[in-house]
């Protein structure tokens, strides 16, 4: 009889000949930290060290060794995707000719300031080695502002490819390449074939996906090749890859839907070549931009890109004369040939001009460039003289015009689908035709085959409708059962009790089934907390605090107080919030510190008897740029008696990183708000540092006033269409531009019992719309 002792020992020798067989008899399965320690240790050129299949967890690998061209020392794993480093885990390599494959990174976050790192100190470095087929995957520290990097690449001719990269939502760069020893200068790596997946946008200075050098060693020569990349959706912050340091290039790369440029931040000598750039309409989407000395940008496809001033389709800064290298120094002797522009909306040129920034580029080229708008009729901006730049051989639609008077011919231009997809414009005035390299990157040939690349985010309202009865604590106990994106139905009419905070770790939305709203009140500091992971929607609910605890800092909805490395949604729509007066603090919505929404939209709403905020979104204080939402909508919602503001965004320093938030604030009525005694912004309204500022058609009646603070970069603020009537006046300090227009004082004269205009109303059809000001429609 073959004793169990006996099969075991048989199942481990085969696959020792397993391994053996695929990796030649050099193959070494191990299974811990401390067989992993000693076949390093022993590691001759060509041995293979496998890690078995299964959880490392907690393990930190320091893989150093002295292989050789023809013969390197490879760390791999026994089967590829099913073996995982978790928890506090990370990778150290140095020495020369080592090759790791297969690793993944998951569910945990790095013990040190790396997740994979090419040295294992500042003397101890890597060279000739190569990472490839290895998965980074939401490995993140869980304090947002916690910095670390996952990839930092340190020494001389090695090649990073095939990876997957993707998820990264702390503070740090995600990949960077080295210059701080001269042991890492003029590098020679080679950066290709790998899938960056999505970054969201991070709210603060930090967030790039890719970055060369510092702005200590711009001067450096760093040789490096980046090629043959998809970029999908990096939307970390206005900078997708971050150049500084010289003669670097990047090609064949494709940046999806990415929300910032390839900026040339630093450094001299780039090249920038057969790049693609789509768009797809996205909101801040941009293609190149250019600052400093001889840079080169041709043969660049961009489609659908709609950014604007530094995340702009192409943008050629302003630089500061005789500039330190870590500032902005002048474009000079650059060129910008061959690109094409399809539904691009703006090209900038000489951005960024200030007192300080004021050399405007010098002996550049733009030439040989293509740009087609099917909607747009001028599609450069020009900030600053641009006698400095020679236009030749350009050709534009013919619906488009320039300001600029040589170098442009206008053109019949059709757009032709190619074999790639690609619409490639088409003219008998295009003397050389547009391609798209065989060489560009996609989706599917960049990264690893055998790990998936499906966005596994759940959107709001996408899962099962649960309908659940009224009464104390039912929404507390439906939402332990629920899962992401499901729908929690209430009963019309019917009214809920909470005793217990309903605590929101996943997408979440709540709504009344019937044209009468359910209410709900709560009997704690606050209904509803979004945790991380968590977002929330609410629809057509009525919102009653005249159950809440007296205690100073009751809210409706609360974001956790502590760190959320997830971004959160929240939407309200067509709901009420009254009598929240129990005490002098009691807001709508309260934010922590560390936590940061993409969007929070507030629509078709009603607030009446608060003593609170609706939202004070000011939690960043640090002054460094950081904020709490990037877009902020009001729209079509009445707020009555409200003693604190109905409004308070901020966003401190002078950073010019990022470019939020983004607010939006149309066709509402604000009716005797911000005259509590506890208001300390003493303002309806209190803006500070926002970037887009867009308040049409709302009314004022008996207000605090709206108080906007212009303190960074060139923001777009347009107030069009208001009217304030006995309330104070607007309030606009700094020295940015800003456009304000059509101020009315006219009393409102509503129908009695309601907010909507009577047929006698000043305000009837005034707004931008034609509509009238105020509400659209009766809440």
């Amino acid at each position: 009889m073959i004793s169990k002792h006996n099969i075991l020992l048989f199942f481990i020798l085969l696959v020792l000949i397993i391994s053996c067989d695929k990796h030649g008899d050099k193959g070494l399965l191990v299974n811990n930290i401390s067989e992993f320690n000693d076949a390093v240790s022993n590691a001759e050129p060509g041995d293979f060290i496998i890690l078995a299949n299964g959880v490392w967890s907690d393990t930190e690998l320091v893989f150093k060794g002295e292989g050789t061209k023809e013969a390197p020392i490879t760390l791999t794993v026994e089967e590829k995707g099913k073996v995982t480093l978790e928890g506090a885990s990370n990778l150290q390599l140095a020495g020369e000719h080592l090759i790791i494959e297969g690793l993944v990174f998951k569910n945990g976050y790095t013990p040190t300031n790396a997740v994979i790192s090419f040295r294992k100190n500042r003397k101890e470095i890597a060279n000739n080695c190569r990472l490839t087929e290895c998965v980074i995957d939401n490995y993140n520290n869980p304090e947002r502002q916690v910095q670390d990097y996952w990839i930092t690449i340190y020494g001389k001719n090695n090649r990073i490819d095939h990876n997957h990269i993707s998820g990264k939502k702390n503070l740090g760069v995600t990949m960077i390449v080295g210059l701080d020893t001269k042991d890492s200068r003029e590098n020679n790596h080679k950066i290709d074939h790998n899938y960056f997946g999505p970054r969201p946008t991070y709210g603060n200075n930090g967030g790039e996906t890719l970055r060369i050098g510092t702005s200590h060693h711009a001067l450096e020569n760093s040789n490096t090749l980046v090629e043959s990349n998809y970029f999908d959706r990096c939307n970390g912050e206005h900078e997708i890859i971050s150049n500084k340091a010289c003669q670097n290039t990047f090609k064949y790369n494709t940046f999806f839907e990415c929300t910032g440029t390839l900026t040339m931040r630093h450094g001299n000598e780039t090249l920038v070549d057969g790049n693609v750039f789509i768009g797809n309409g996205k909101p801040s989407t941009g293609g190149v931009r250019v600052i400093n000395e001889t840079q080169t940008v041709i043969n660049n496809y961009h489609i659908g890109l709609t950014g604007y001033r530094f995340r702009g389709a192409f943008v050629m800064m302003n630089g500061v004369p005789n500039s330190p290298p870590n500032r902005y120094v002048p474009v000079i002797e650059s060129k910008v040939n061959n690109n094409t522009f399809i539904n691009c909306d703006h090209i900038q040129l000489c951005a960024g001009s200030d007192a300080e920034r004021s050399q405007a580029p010098r002996t550049s080229e733009i030439s040989g460039n293509i740009f087609y708008h099917e909607s747009k009729a001028d599609l450069f901006t020009v900030y600053d003289d641009i006698s400095g730049v020679t236009f030749k051989d350009n050709i534009q639609g013919a619906n488009l015009k320039t300001s600029i008077s040589d170098g442009f011919e206008n053109a019949d231009i059709q757009l032709i689908k190619n074999k790639q997809g690609f619409l490639i414009p088409k003219s008998d005035k295009i003397k050389q035709e547009v391609t798209i390299s065989p060489n560009i990157a996609t989706k599917e040939n960049t990264g690893v085959s055998w790990y998936s690349k499906v966005d596994t985010n759940v959107a709001l309202s996408s899962g099962k409708t649960i309908k659940v009865e009224p009464g104390i604590n039912t929404l507390f106990e439906i939402v332990k059962t629920s899962e992401a994106g499901d729908i929690i139905e209430l009963e019309t009419g019917g009214t809920y009790l909470i005793t217990k905070t309903v605590k929101i770790n996943h997408p979440l939305t709540f709504k009344t089934s019937g044209a009468k709203k359910a209410t709900i009140l709560f009997e704690r500091m606050m209904a509803f907390e979004i945790q991380n992971g968590g977002s929330l929607s609410l629809e057509n609910i009525s919102f009653d605090g005249t159950k809440s605890p007296d205690y100073a800092g009751n809210s409706v909805i609360s974001t956790s107080k502590n760190s959320m490395i997830e971004n959160y949604k929240l939407f309200i729509d067509n709901c009420e919030f009254k009598d929240m007066v129990v005490n002098h603090s009691f807001d709508v919505l309260r934010v922590s510190k560390g936590t940061f929404a993409d969007t929070i939209s507030i629509q078709n709403s009603k607030f009446k008897n608060i003593s609170g905020h609706i939202t004070a979104l000011d939690k960043e204080t640090d002054d460094i740029g950081a904020y709490n939402v990037e877009y902020l909508i009001m729209k079509n919602n009445t707020v009555i008696d409200l003693q604190g503001t109905a409004l308070r965004l901020y966003r401190g320093g002078r950073d010019e990183s990022t470019f939020g938030p983004f607010l939006e604030m149309d066709h509402n009525v604000f009716d005797n708000v911000g005259h509590g005694k506890k208001n300390k912004y003493k303002a309806a309204i209190s803006l500070y540092g926002v970037q887009v500022n867009d308040i049409e058609n709302n009314i004022f009646n008996n207000t605090k006033a709206l108080q906007m603070h212009l303190v960074v970069g060139e923001p777009i603020v347009n107030i069009i269409n208001n009217n304030m009537y006995k309330s104070e006046d607007i309030q606009i300090s700094g020295d940015q531009k800003y456009n304000l227009k059509n101020l009315w004082s006219y009393n409102p004269e509503f129908e009695e019992g309601s907010y909507t205009l009577s047929e006698e109303s000043s305000l009837k059809g005034r707004g931008t719309d034609q509509l009238d000001l105020g509400l659209i429609s009766k809440n």
